[in-house]
C-alpha cells in the first residue's frame, strides 16, 4: 500500500500531536511555574516595601536611599509589574490619607442616596466647598490607573509627591480662600470574585442519538482539558477571576463628572467656580459642558485644561460652547516652547499655550503657577477690568498620541 505526500503528512501529525500530548501531560505546570515566577505576595504597606518619602516628598529605599527599581528581579517582567502595581495601590491609599490629614479634604460617598449594599465611590471637598461664598476650584484627573488627588502616579514614584499630586494645587488654593472639590473619575466600579459557573451537561435530556451525544461530549472534555492547560500558562499562580460592579451614575469618568456637578458642584455657593482638568480629564469637561451647556456658562470663570485630550468636532460641541472655550479656557499643551508661549492649534476652541515641558504628565505641575494667574485674571475680568488677550505665536507641535 503506498501513502501520498498528503497522506504521510497527515500521519506524521497524528504521531506528533499523540507525542506532544503525552509529553505535556507528563509536565507539573503548577511546580514548573513556581520555580520560573516567586509567589505574587506582595506587602500592603510602605515600611513593608522598605521605602519612604523623604522631607523633599521623594520616595527612597529605607536602607539604601536609592529611588524605586522597577526591575527587582531579572528576566521577570510579569512580577515586577505586579509588584509595582502592588506598590501603586499602596501610594493611593497614601496620597487619600495626606487628602483627609495634611490638606484636611472630606472623604464623600457617592452616590448619596446609595444604599448598604451597592458599590460606592466617593470625592473629596474642604469644609467650605459647597458654603464659601466667593471661589470654587474643582480638580479633575487624566485617564488611567490615577485616582483622586494623583497627576501621574509614576511621578510619584520617580519623582515626587508635588509633581505627582495634586496637593500643591489644594494647598494654594485654600491658602487663596478658595472652596475645593477634588474629583475621582476613574473610581467606577468595584471587583469582587468570579462565582464559578457549572455546566451541567444537557446531554441526559437530548433526544440525540447516544453515539453523537458520546462523541460531543469528548469533544467538550477535550476542549476544556486545552483551555485548563491554557489557563496554566495564561494565569500560573491561579490569581483570583474578578468580575466588575459598576457604580450607579458613575460607570464612566463623563457620568462621574456630570453626577459631581449636579449633586454638589451646581448646589454651591460659589460667585466664581474654576476647573483644572488634565488630559481625560479636559474630555469630561467639555462632555459636561455638552450636556449642562447653560448651568456651566452661568457658574464657570474659567477652566484650566493641560494637556487636555478633548476633541470639539468628535464631541460635537456646538459653536456656541466653542465660542464660550475660547474666551474662557486655556490649555497649557506639552511643548518645548518655554512656559506660556502661544501654540497653533487646529481645533477652533480654546488658546493653546506651552506648559513648558514636552512631557505629557508634567503639564500640570509645571504650569501650576501661570494657572492661578489666569484665575486671578479671570475673576478680575469678570468683575469689570477686560481680560488681556493671549499673545499668538506661530508654533506647531508634532501630533501626539496622549
Amino acid at each position: 500500500m503506498s501513502f501520498t505526500t498528503d497522506g504521510k503528512l497527515k500521519c506524521c501529525y497524528k504521531i506528533l500531536s499523540k507525542l506532544v500530548t503525552y509529553l505535556l501531560s507528563r509536565i507539573d505546570l503548577d511546580e514548573l511555574m513556581k520555580k520560573d515566577e516567586p509567589p505574587l505576595d506582595f506587602p500592603d504597606t510602605l515600611e513593608g516595601f522598605e521605602y519612604a518619602f523623604n522631607e523633599k516628598g521623594q520616595l527612597r529605599h529605607i536602607k539604601t536611599g536609592e529611588p524605586f527599581v522597577f526591575n527587582y528581579r531579572e528576566d521577570l517582567h510579569r512580577w515586577n509589574q505586579k509588584r509595582y502595581e502592588a506598590l501603586g495601590e499602596i501610594i493611593t491609599k497614601y496620597v487619600y490619607e495626606l487628602l483627609e490629614k495634611d490638606c484636611n479634604l472630606k472623604k464623600i460617598s457617592i452616590p448619596v442616596d446609595a444604599t448598604e449594599s451597592e458599590p460606592k465611590s466617593f470625592i473629596f471637598m474642604s469644609e467650605d466647598a459647597l458654603t464659601n461664598p466667593q471661589k470654587l476650584m474643582v480638580l479633575i484627573h487624566g485617564s488611567g490607573v490615577v485616582r483622586a488627588g494623583q497627576w501621574a502616579r509614576r511621578l510619584i514614584i520617580n519623582e515626587d509627591l508635588d509633581s505627582g499630586t495634586q496637593i500643591p494645587f489644594i494647598k494654594r488654593a485654600m491658602d487663596e480662600g478658595y472652596g475645593v472639590i477634588v474629583l475621582n473619575p476613574n473610581e467606577n466600579y468595584i471587583e469582587v470574585e468570579k462565582p464559578k459557573i457549572h455546566v451541567q451537561s444537557s446531554s441526559d435530556s437530548s433526544d440525540e442519538p447516544a453515539e453523537k451525544r458520546e462523541r460531543k461530549d469528548k469533544v467538550s472534555k477535550e476542549t476544556k482539558k486545552r483551555r485548563d492547560f491554557y489557563e496554566k500558562y495564561r494565569n500560573p499562580q491561579r490569581e483570583k477571576e474578578m468580575m466588575q460592579l459598576y457604580i450607579r451614575e458613575n460607570g464612566s469618568p463623563e457620568e462621574h463628572a456630570i453626577y459631581v456637578w449636579d449633586h454638589f458642584i451646581a448646589q454651591s455657593a460659589a460667585e466664581n467656580v474654576f476647573f483644572v482638568a488634565h488630559s481625560y480629564g479636559g474630555l469630561a469637561f467639555v462632555e459636561l459642558m455638552i450636556q449642562r451647556e447653560a448651568d456651566v456658562k452661568s457658574k464657570v470663570t474659567a477652566v484650566a485644561l493641560t494637556d487636555s485630550v478633548h476633541n470639539v468636532w468628535h464631541q460635537e460641541a456646538g459653536k456656541t460652547i466653542r465660542e464660550w472655550m475660547r474666551e474662557n479656557c486655556c490649555n497649557w499643551v506639552s511643548s518645548s516652547e518655554p512656559l506660556d508661549t502661544s501654540v497653533e492649534s487646529m481645533l477652533p476652541d480654546c488658546p493653546r499655550v506651552s506648559a513648558g515641558t514636552d512631557r505629557h504628565e508634567l503639564t500640570s505641575w509645571k504650569s501650576f503657577p501661570s494657572i492661578f494667574k489666569f484665575f486671578s485674571e479671570a475673576s478680575e475680568a469678570k468683575g469689570g477690568s477686560p481680560r488681556p488677550a493671549p499673545t499668538r505665536r506661530s508654533h506647531r507641535l508634532k501630533h501626539e498620541e496622549l
